[in-house]
């Protein structure tokens, strides 16, 4: 009797019945996770020294910056790109509580003399208008506790250079 016809029906018998077995399905499952505006402030996220880096892509590199209420707050901030301040200038520019924004940055556009800082008395501080390289620190005594918008004020940035600047 010949083997060979055997082991090629065997075969061909163990490889229909594995493949007409189902795959297991692993069982996974997922919590949706929902942001908590009301989240607790861990205090290793707060920071009195701040180094906020900025580019040629018209970011910060920041979106929220924590502090403790009442201490001097150190802030740096670095222009890391390369194009000069009248073309791609950026600043720091933390806004008092209620400012409205949009309303703020249009009359900034107005003051170009004034490196974008629009008259009034609706800034805690700024930094100076930086160009590509260069570099400007800023001391300064935290304000209330609360939120409040920080803003680069060149004329277009500021729908996307701002953050929140929280205070505990």
């Amino acid at each position: 009797m010949n083997m060979k016809p055997i082991n090629f029906y065997l075969i061909i018998v163990i490889v229909l019945v594995g493949c007409n077995q189902k795959p297991k399905k692993e069982k996974f499952q997922y919590e949706r996770v929902q942001e908590n505006s009301s989240e607790v402030i861990q205090n290793n996220d707060i920071q009195n020294t701040v180094i906020l880096n900025s580019n040629d892509a018209m970011l910060f590199d920041k979106k929220v910056i924590k502090v403790n209420y009442g201490e001097k707050i150190t802030l740096t901030l670095n222009h890391v790109g390369k194009i000069g301040k009248d073309f791609m200038g950026h600043n720091f520019v933390l806004l008092k509580k209620g400012v409205d924004v949009d309303d703020f940055a249009q009359r900034a556009i107005q003051a170009r003399d004034n490196e974008y800082i629009p008259e009034g008395d609706e800034i805690i501080v700024t930094t100076k208008m930086l160009g590509g390289g260069e570099s400007d620190t800023i001391v300064f005594d935290a304000p209330e506790p609360g939120k409040y918008i920080f803003i680069c004020t060149f004329p277009g940035h500021y729908q996307l250079m701002q953050g929140e600047f929280i205070v505990i």
